[in-house]
């Protein structure tokens, strides 16, 4: 592969993420926890440092505080390597007191990183997407193939067009069309079922960026998708990189090849946890050769007293004491007491399971102290009153709605007791 110092990659991460409400009540959507310690834009980020495309602005806007704080937290480049950096940058409002008003609006506000940076290429990546990508290929592509813009896609159903930019392609994957989210849509070459979509993901001639952002600013449009792209087909040569040919070492024979997912609503996001659990998954977390990068960890090992065990994820800091877990996932410091059944369920940091409470395919936000004996999942209905619930049945508690402090003190410290008890852990 051929150097890659000179590219200036752009994340786009102010997505309000209003579906996946109330888990964006707080916080925008990049900075949604995933797994036992991640976060959403961990995903991107890792690629592009493990791609060696060492400059990177994370373009922010909407409730973005915890965001930033993970970013300098997780996310600190060395200071004697200046041009290895990952910055988070708001609006500047530099034309104007007006927030960004689209992804290539939020661009063209910051043309002048790009002109001090004088970059060969320029990456304009999403941040909120489940995956891994060697950019760098991609990056060849766009090179051999002499392309003003390169974008990256997949293989979609028809179903599902109505989410994405689709893109028609020629016989050299030349990009002949470009409709952003249309209500129909005709199958890709080759396939009855399935169109090619665009994962948000694009590379540009630095030259020929900063000429259609001028250009999209004079015409008062704002987006790379539903203006820039479609307005370039015929006028420069745009391509089409297939993801399914991106390799990732340290791949397993049993992974999904080509794993990408939109984690853009509750059901989306809930599944996608669930690709990675157990000894075979479809996405693996721990891939050594191609590692998916996360916050500092200080919080203590895991304490299992007792319980029954069944392909689950308990993070550092977590208790669990006597409880039943079954595909859950514990973020830190989670403490399930026991009789406690957690089914089918994703326990975000701080919060605590009590006695006997039984909660089943479910997303617990963070700092909730969820009461003995409560029950979650089990009445749709009733939950409605009080939580959302997806469509597939899903229950989400918003941060915090379980509040600490309104049980009784003894059960509040839900103290381990003494002697050796057993651990049944099923395969």
């Amino acid at each position: 592969m051929t150097a890659h110092r000179n590219v200036l990659a752009f994340v786009m991460a102010g997505g309000e993420g209003s579906r996946l409400h109330p888990l964006t009540a707080n916080r925008c959507k990049p900075a949604v926890p995933f797994n036992g310690k991640h976060r959403l834009v961990d995903f991107v980020l890792s690629n592009l440092v493990n791609s060696e495309i060492w400059s990177t602005y994370l373009l922010v806007q909407y409730k973005s505080q915890s965001l930033i704080e993970h970013v300098r937290q997780t996310w600190a480049m060395a200071r004697f390597m200046p041009q290895h950096f990952i910055t988070c940058v708001p609006p500047q409002m530099r034309n104007g007191p007006e927030w960004f008003q689209g992804t290539a609006d939020a661009v063209y506000q910051n043309i002048h990183l790009i002109e001090s940076m004088k970059p060969d290429l320029v990456a304009v990546f999403g941040a909120d997407h489940v995956y891994r990508m060697d950019v760098r290929q991609m990056v060849d592509f766009h090179r051999q193939s002499g392309a003003h813009a390169s974008v990256a896609t997949l293989p979609v159903p028809l179903t599902q067009c109505s989410q994405f930019g689709i893109v028609g392609i020629d016989d050299s994957n030349g990009i002949t069309e470009f409709k952003e989210k249309p209500a129909r849509t005709g199958p890709m070459p080759g396939s009855r079922t399935h169109a090619l979509a665009s994962m948000g993901n694009y590379i540009f001639d630095t030259d020929v960026l900063l000429q259609q952002l001028r250009r999209m600013h004079e015409n008062g449009t704002s987006d790379f998708g539903k203006h820039i792209l479609p307005a370039m087909v015929g006028s420069h040569k745009l391509v089409a990189y297939d993801f399914e040919s991106n390799h990732i070492p340290g791949l397993q024979p049993y992974e999904e090849h080509a794993y990408w997912r939109d984690v853009g609503t509750i059901d989306a996001y809930f599944d996608a946890h669930f690709d990675t659990l157990g000894a075979a998954p479809r996405f693996r977390m721990s891939n050594p050769r191609w590692p998916i990068y996360a916050s500092p960890d200080e919080a203590e090992s895991a304490q299992i007293e007792n319980g029954v065990i069944h392909r689950s994820i308990v993070g550092s800091g977590c208790v669990v004491d006597g409880a039943t877990l079954d595909h859950a996932m514990l973020r830190r410091s989670v403490h399930v007491e026991r009789d406690a059944h957690l089914e089918h369920c994703i326990v975000m940091e701080g919060s605590r399971i009590g006695r006997g409470a039984q909660v089943r395919r479910a997303i617990i936000d963070q700092d909730n102290d969820v009461p003995p004996g409560e029950r979650i999942g089990a009445d749709l209905a009733q939950d409605r009153r009080r939580f959302h619930v997806s469509e597939n049945g899903v229950v989400v508690v918003p941060a915090g709605y379980f509040r600490a402090g309104a049980r009784h003190a003894s059960t509040q410290r839900g103290a381990v007791s003494a002697g050796k008890r057993r651990l049944e852990v099923v395969a």
